[in-house]
């Protein structure tokens, strides 16, 4: 069956033609694309996709700007195939993207959410290793092989709350899972691993294949860096993990309760970006750092 992927599109036109042009190179060819620009300022981009020679690639333009959560619904609302990708407008597939998740489905058939191998780039597409994604590969993601590690319910919560180590625009779902479990809302820095959590809180199945097929893109001055500065995005995950927490105690799951209550990895990515929210960030964002490191 055809794999959709959409493309929520607000940033850098350039960044997204080379996210179009990575999916066209796709082993498997039996894709659709649709991209959803939420009123970006330039007439160009309609003019690259009206130039495009492709009925796979579908470009729409919102009437008026809708923000990152309600342009994610809308592409999930759009989706009709059994498996759906919502990518970055600046990220890339490697040209075995869609033949790793078939693979994937195919020895999971209960997949909700596959995340392939992921490699990191910055602006210029130069690969990096930044020390969160070095924790991320090399200390929270399954390890032990090659092969598909499966994750379900308390085991998915568990992993993903000790430490968020998906890659939120990589990642391949069932379509209606998503049309099923909804973001939830007031959580827009974090709304990304909320909505896993409530996956894994259904009784829903993680499978990760390691074979890199993916490269995220990081930029230093990223939305999720700012919000970093300015308390928010601590906040948010307080208040998060403690909704978590009293989620996984009405499941029992006692080990994700616990989990969450501790939040050790969260708590050390506090002491770790510490440094440079004193050095740039706002007095509301030292504070929020600091209360993160140490609230109970």
């Amino acid at each position: 069956m055809t794999h959709e992927i959409f493309i929520p599109f607000w940033g850098d036109p350039g960044h997204l033609y080379e996210t179009i042009r990575s999916v066209q190179a796709q082993t498997v060819t039996d894709w659709r694309v649709v991209v959803i620009d939420d009123c970006y300022p330039d007439e160009s981009v309609r003019e690259f996709f009206t130039a495009l020679d492709d009925d796979r690639v579908e470009y729409t333009r919102n009437d008026v700007n809708l923000g990152i959560t309600e342009n994610y619904r809308e592409a999930i609302r759009r989706a009709s195939s059994e498996f759906v990708t919502i990518m970055g407008c600046d990220d890339l597939m490697h040209p075995n993207y869609l033949e790793v998740i078939e693979r994937a489905t195919a020895r999971v058939p209960s997949a909700d959410v596959i995340q392939p191998g992921v490699i990191v780039i910055d602006e210029t597409g130069r690969e990096i290793a930044p020390l969160v994604d070095r924790v991320k590969q090399g200390i929270l993601a399954p390890r032990g092989g090659t092969g598909v590690a499966v994750l379900q319910g308390d085991r998915m919560a568990t992993s993903l709350i000790r430490g968020d180590w998906l890659y939120w625009p990589s990642l391949t779902f069932r379509t209606e899972t998503l049309k099923r479990i909804d973001f939830r809302d007031g959580l827009p820095i974090i709304q990304d691993l909320a909505l896993l959590m409530d996956i894994a809180f259904d009784g829903g199945t993680l499978a990760y294949a390691p074979e890199m097929a993916f490269s995220y893109r990081r930029h230093g001055g990223s939305a999720s860096q700012r919000t970093l500065l300015d308390g928010r995005r601590f906040r948010d995950e307080r208040t998060y993990y403690r909704q978590a927490a009293a989620l996984a105690q009405v499941k029992g799951w006692r080990r994700t309760e616990i989990t969450a209550r501790i939040r050790l990895m969260s708590r050390l990515h506090g002491i770790a970006e510490l440094p440079g929210v004193a050095r740039r960030g706002t007095g509301a964002g030292i504070n929020s750092t600091l209360a993160h490191i140490f609230a109970l």
